[in-house]
């Protein structure tokens, strides 16, 4: 039996994060960088702490870290980063579509402005990056796309109209993509976490988090770097067979 080396999973690849400044992204960022990954980090705002964040990583462990500026709910800003990244990386083999919007109202309340508004955010501008990087997998002949979903997309608590239908759309937009570009042998999965200990989190009110968190079997949300664990998985090549799948990480909500 082939034994997989584990110390450097993702050694000499580029990878694609948005959303990278915080929460998950973040972590996603640090573990690729110690993979051996040169990240292309995309953010709403580059700041200097951000710059000086990216040079530790790449000073760190040897490789390259370029930081995106991005904003999803401007389809020019979108379009624009997808030059600039297609200008900083030789070729592209994982993108992680990580960054997203919130939102919590009931069903009667909820406007169809800001359904638009977390559609855009979300989905629309997720699939325009999506569309626009994934040219260079296609020329490659290779590539993993890793898109963050929601157990919001399954799991129909009061208030998450908008957030779980647009995290839904991102899912089963996820296995349409894998089925196109599996030929070009690119994956395409989707994680989907539970309650997870990011500036979401506290953005939820606590009888929802402990609702969620006392539905699960291991009784505890997750952190950030439990995501970004599952996001190695599908980057590495550890999952060579593996695409179109939705993997949830949430403790195990039954």
């Amino acid at each position: 039996m082939n034994k997989q080396d584990t110390s450097m999973l993702l050694k000499d690849k580029f990878a694609v994060i948005t959303g990278s400044n915080r929460g998950i992204g973040r972590a996603i960022t640090q573990t690729f960088a110690a993979q051996g990954a040169s990240v292309i980090a995309c953010m709403r705002e580059v700041t200097p702490d951000a710059l000086e964040w990216l040079a530790s990583l790449a000073q760190a462990h040897d490789v390259s870290a370029y930081a995106v500026s991005v904003d999803l709910a401007d389809e020019a800003s979108v379009k624009n980063a997808v030059r600039q990244i297609t200008g900083l990386a030789p070729r592209l083999d994982v993108l992680v579509n990580n960054a997203g919007a919130a939102s919590g109202a009931i069903f009667q309340m909820t406007s169809i402005a800001e359904l638009r508004r977390l559609f855009e955010v979300n989905f629309f501008s997720q699939i325009l990056l999506t569309q626009g990087l994934a040219r260079s997998m296609v020329r490659n002949k290779a590539g993993s796309i890793i898109n963050i979903a929601s157990t919001a997309a399954m799991v129909a608590d009061p208030g998450t109209l908008a957030y779980g239908s647009s995290k839904a759309a991102f899912a089963r937009a996820t296995q349409s993509m894998a089925t196109e570009l599996g030929a070009s042998n690119i994956r395409v999965n989707a994680i989907a976490p539970g309650v997870t200990r990011t500036d979401m989190f506290d953005l939820m009110s606590e009888a929802a988090r402990d609702k969620l968190i006392a539905s699960s079997a291991l009784k505890r949300a997750a952190e950030p770097q439990d995501i970004a664990n599952m996001a190695l998985f599908l980057a590495s090549d550890l999952s060579t067979f593996v695409t179109g799948q939705i993997m949830r990480v949430d403790g195990g909500m039954v």
